[in-house]
């Protein structure tokens, strides 16, 4: 085992064919990983502004669970496909580092489940593991067909790089730019990769969540994208899901397939759809559809 694999809620519902795609990637380039077992909530991005305390304490029993399950090994690595995980996950643990109290407090509520803390659990985001962890020449060797011709945009979404940027830029993230040339595609220089996409406000101001998300996608097919690809479930349901309402409310069409950057990535190596869970997406690029665009024919959305 290489790594351990945190889903969280998302990647067992509506982000599904974020963990089937992840999955089939990580096989693909050989990055042995295993399901944290007994994994709970990571205390999501509304617990925190009612109970921050209880909300740490969510996100340190998966650290002591990480810890337990790989207790041989002096790091337990986490990986955490979910942007708002992520986030979470990541500042419980900077927090539980940096506040000795907070720590002893938190430990002290996990004893009584035997369970501990004991700072060596890392937060991985999957596109820092394929970036930092894979040689660029190893992801090249498992294209089979080649992605050239086919124009992306890259949304990181606001989550993954602010406040903390680990991994990659905060200001202009670019890793996901650079798995997309690997594979041969042509990720788009724009101004909106880590714009807001309204998250949670389409359930609670959905006129506005409407408008961050179709300026989005508003822009990118401006550009001549074929699609958009992401690493956040919530900014994938909101800028696909949408789009028929987005077009009908602005009278403007936004019809553009949105992927994980993971589904992306495993066409371009050869797995099946049903492997990588295109066929949950509502508007795909498929296969006969990139041989074309990379023959120079037009993209027509499904």
């Amino acid at each position: 085992m290489d790594y351990l694999y945190y889903p969280g809620c998302s990647l067992k519902s509506t982000g599904r064919a974020y963990e089937e795609s992840m999955l089939s990637v990580f096989r693909k380039l050989d990055l042995a990983v295993m399901e944290l077992e007994d994994w709970n909530c990571c205390g999501a991005t509304a617990y925190m502004s009612i109970s921050e305390l209880k909300a740490f304490a969510l996100s340190a029993r998966n650290f002591a669970l990480a810890e337990a399950q790989c207790k041989e090994l002096s790091t337990a690595e986490l990986v955490v496909p979910c942007a708002a995980c992520y986030l979470c996950l990541n500042k419980a643990r900077r927090y539980l580092d940096e506040h000795e109290e907070l720590r002893e407090k938190i430990n002290r509520a996990l004893q009584t489940a035997n369970l501990d803390y004991h700072n060596r659990t890392r937060i991985r985001h999957p596109l820092d593991v394929l970036a930092n962890d894979l040689r660029p020449e190893k992801i090249k060797d498992a294209v089979v067909h080649s992605l050239s011709g086919i124009k992306v945009a890259c949304y990181y979404g606001c989550q993954i790089v602010r406040p903390y940027a680990d991994f990659d830029d905060q200001k202009n993230p670019h890793v996901m730019d650079d798995l997309a040339r690997l594979l041969g595609a042509e990720p788009i220089s724009w101004p909106l990769k880590t714009r807001c996409c309204g998250g949670s406000l389409m359930g609670t101001a959905q006129d506005v969540g409407l408008r961050l998300s179709f300026i989005i996608l508003k822009e990118a097919v401006k550009r001549g994208c074929h699609a958009v690809i992401t690493a956040c479930p919530l900014c994938q349901f909101n800028l696909e899901c949408y789009q028929p309402k987005m077009s009908n409310l602005y009278g403007e069409s936004v019809n553009i397939p949105v992927l994980y950057f993971t589904q992306l990535m495993g066409m371009a190596f050869g797995i099946s759809e049903r492997e990588l869970g295109l066929q949950r997406n509502f508007n795909r690029l498929d296969t006969a559809s990139l041989s074309r665009i990379s023959a120079g024919g037009e993209h027509v959305g499904i």
